[in-house]
C-alpha cells in the first residue's frame, strides 16, 4: 500500500472521529499574591465544528482514492 493511501486512511478516520469524540479543554483562572495563590480550573468538552469533520473526511477520501490510483 502506498504512503499516500495510508495517510488518506488516517485523515479519514480522524474526520469520522471528529463527529463523535469531544476535544477536552482546561483553563486555569487564578490570582497569585506573593506566596499565596487562589485559582479555579475549569474543564470543557467541546466538539469540533461539523465543517471541519466534513473537510477532513473529504480530504481523507481524496487521498485514499488518489493513493490507490497511483499504485495501479
Amino acid at each position: 500500500m502506498r504512503p499516500l493511501a495510508i495517510i488518506g486512511i488516517i485523515v479519514l478516520v480522524l474526520g469520522i472521529l471528529s463527529f463523535v469524540v469531544p476535544v477536552p479543554h482546561s483553563e486555569r483562572h487564578g490570582v497569585n499574591l506573593g506566596d499565596a495563590s487562589l485559582s479555579v480550573t475549569t474543564h470543557h468538552d467541546q466538539m469540533l465544528p461539523p465543517a471541519v469533520g466534513g473537510v477532513l473526511c473529504l480530504v481523507g477520501a481524496g487521498l485514499l482514492i488518489f493513493g490507490f490510483r497511483r499504485s495501479s
